[in-house]
């Protein structure tokens, strides 16, 4: 049971990886299809049933299924549930579930309901914590940069002009702000599509299958609606607006740095937000290295110098000698060689002002008045950015219940990465 249709598709295809030589069967529903085919689908003889809460529930509470009797029940990022609304529906479920089975409860936190939840359905639990240390990961590149609120825009885009990214996942607050980014970038010259929970399923499963593939090298979407990616090749994470908690931070972030891989996380913020930072910062234990962005003539330098080691290593084609042959009576060669390099650069212009953000000398002043009315307030004080780079931290700290076998349960505590999603949207597939 998986709080989204997002997650069910892809614990879906997780296990269709590990059962597709041993003959094992998996079938994932979710609503907004047939009910007949659904049906039809199980009665087969699925052994394995991946399934969000409503239809489930659906299904069960008018009897649509006869004899179903899992020995084996999995409950998938429950505090997820809670947070969407459906702890009642798993409530229902478990009525009609049989009591004789082994239960895995998989949590990233534990909040009050989840542990009474967990009290109901598992029989002599265990709780399993991983704790911080366990699930630091310190392949990512933590970096803030501090700016005004009317230029996040610009300092997103320059920011994204300066570096090599691979695949990015840009993070909103609000779905409209979703929209509105991904056609910012989209009209800045980037593959960008916007993903969260008021688009129609086809054209969410659209947006994953290009983002997985080479049609869409950005992703602009809500917290709830990017949890259940696992994608290895995001290079690059950016915080459009600071997340409201640090559990939201710690997910966000471990979108990059995967399977080995380094990632990049970046968080835009004003100097209104340094609480916000700070707070993050001290409740994860993590620290992130305070940056400037970029002027337009250090991108262009930087782009200078991979340019020419990219000119360095090109071979040469037979066509470039027909176009060397044909401007060769205008220029000399060198006057040639610049009017081409000036062709290519002027194929991929850096957008926006000069300088974005607060330079250095601004920062320290704003800086020197919050803490000046922090000591005179007899409150925290300012915020005071530093210069070490530490790697994130992908899980805040799991946890989960592990029970017997003999009509008990077990459960495992981890952090598989939640997304949000509509409670009756998608369809069925069934997996050989």
């Amino acid at each position: 049971i998986t709080p989204t249709r997002e997650l069910a598709n892809q614990v879906s295809d997780e296990l269709f990886l590990y059962g597709k030589n041993s003959n094992v069967r998996t079938v994932t529903i979710y609503g907004g299809r047939s009910y007949t085919r659904q049906v039809d689908l199980v009665r087969r003889g699925a052994q394995i049933v991946v399934a969000t809460p409503g239809r489930l529930l659906d299904m069960l509470s008018k009897k649509m299924i006869k004899d179903f009797n899992p020995a084996m029940v999995i409950l998938d990022e429950a505090d997820e549930m809670l947070d969407m609304g459906f702890l009642d529906d798993i409530n229902e479920i478990f009525d009609y579930l049989p009591t004789e089975r082994q239960t895995l409860l998989f949590s990233a936190t534990m909040p009050p309901p989840i542990k009474k939840l967990a009290d109901r359905i598992l029989k002599n639990p265990q709780f399993v914590a991983i704790t911080r240390e366990e699930t630091t990961n310190t392949n990512i590149t933590q970096n803030y940069y501090v700016i005004d609120e009317k230029e996040r825009d610009d300092a997103m885009i320059r920011l994204l002009d300066a570096d090599e990214t691979n695949k990015t996942v840009v993070f909103c607050r609000m779905k409209r702000e979703v929209d509105r980014v991904s056609n910012v970038l989209s009209a800045a010259g980037y593959s960008a599509k916007g993903l969260h929970g008021d688009m129609e399923q086809d054209q969410r499963e659209a947006v994953i299958k290009g983002f997985k593939g080479a049609g869409v090298d950005i992703l602009v979407a809500t917290d709830v609606a990017a949890r259940c990616l696992h994608i290895n090749d995001v290079s690059h994470v950016i915080n459009y607006h600071i997340p409201f908690d640090s559990e939201s931070y710690v997910h966000r972030i471990g979108r990059t740095g995967r399977a080995g891989n380094k990632g990049v996380a970046i968080t835009l913020v004003t100097p209104h937000e340094f609480k916000e930072l700070q707070r993050i910062k001290s409740k994860i234990g993590t620290t992130m290295e305070h940056c400037y962005i970029p002027t337009k003539g250090q991108v262009i330098q930087n782009r200078l110098g991979s340019l020419a080691d990219e000119i360095i290593k090109q071979k040469v084609f037979d066509e470039a000698q027909q176009i060397v042959a044909a401007i060769g009576d205008s220029f000399d060669h060198e006057t040639a060689l610049y009017k081409v390099i000036s062709v290519l650069l002027r194929k991929e212009p850096i957008n926006g002002p000069e300088t974005i953000g607060l330079n250095e000398e601004k920062l320290a002043k704003v800086l020197a008045r919050m803490e000046s009315r922090g000591n005179s307030g007899g409150g925290r004080g300012g915020y005071r950015g530093n210069r070490n780079r530490s790697g994130g931290n992908r899980s805040g700290g799991g946890g989960g219940y592990r029970g017997n076998r003999d009509g008990g349960s077990r459960s495992g505590g981890g952090n598989r990465g939640r997304s949000g999603g509509n409670r009756d949207g998608g369809g069925s597939r069934e997996r050989y």
